[in-house]
């Protein structure tokens, strides 16, 4: 159920990938585990709802409804695969003092027989303002390198270039698709347009899927400001992993896609 409500609640908050750094820590100091963090993270930048609607009027409601259910299925297995192999043994240092931190202040309230008071405003302010200025310091840097790139390389999509040289739909255009999308860079909203160019120009509906599920979700911005929170080790396992599940999306879908009426 965790991870259902991680991938639903990533669905409908408009955050892209650049927006990683911040919200991995806020939900890992919340004590959120790692899998349904991580579930919410690869979902949030594949849909939202300019996404739906756009979706809904240039490629028809089925499509729609097809990436819906691919998006958050990807977010929901990707979470659980994390949980399963422990992968918060990998975080950096800071984030996994974190997480523990917030689910030991969880076991703490839990234990509590009365509520305890809350805490003044004056704190509140206090400790936010604290937590802005250390993880600023950390992370400054790479947000404006990952930022930057991703600026530079937003919407730049080589579409004919793809449609010409990846639509004869062998089974080795997917996986190709897919490494072709990482260094590139844009939101679900800016993929759009591309993914209704491609289909138009006759490439295959798993292969679309295959390459702008990797642009949206496993780009080289992301990592880079990734790169911050988790260890090598995470995060070639998160990048190997999406890469997997977009291949094997791309895989099905040009088998039983031309099957549905």
């Amino acid at each position: 159920m965790g991870y259902l409500l991680g991938s639903c609640f990533g669905a409908v908050t408009p955050f892209c990938s650049c927006s990683s750094i911040p919200v991995f820590l806020g939900f890992t100091s919340a004590g959120i585990p790692l899998g349904i963090t991580m579930a919410f993270l690869i979902t949030s930048p594949l849909i939202n709802e300019v996404a739906v609607l756009l979706l809904v009027s240039l490629l028809g409601w089925k499509f729609t409804l097809i990436y819906i259910a691919v998006g958050m299925a990807v977010g929901m297995a990707g979470g659980a695969f994390l949980d399963r192999i422990k992968a918060e043994r990998w975080l950096a240092d800071f984030a996994a003092d974190a997480l523990r931190d917030g689910q030991q202040h969880q076991t703490d309230e839990i234990r509590q027989s009365t509520m305890a008071p809350h805490m003044p405003l004056s704190k509140r302010h206090a400790f936010a303002k604290e937590e802005t200025l250390t993880i600023f310091k950390r992370v400054w840097l790479w947000v404006i390198l990952g930022v930057g790139l991703g600026a530079a390389l937003h919407g730049f999509v080589p579409d004919g270039w793809i449609a010409s040289h990846l639509g004869a739909g062998q089974w080795w255009t997917v996986p190709v698709a897919v490494l072709v999308g990482i260094p590139l860079y844009s939101n679900a909203t800016g993929v759009i347009p591309v993914m209704e160019s491609l289909i138009t120009n006759g490439l295959p509906v798993g292969t679309t899927l295959a390459f702008c599920m990797s642009t949206v979700a496993a780009s080289f911005p992301e990592f880079i400001l990734l790169k911050q929170v988790m260890k090598w080790q995470l995060l070639c396992t998160l990048l190997l992993l999406l890469l997997t599940s977009f291949t094997l999306v791309g895989w099905i879908f040009n088998v039983v896609f031309p099957l549905i009426p």
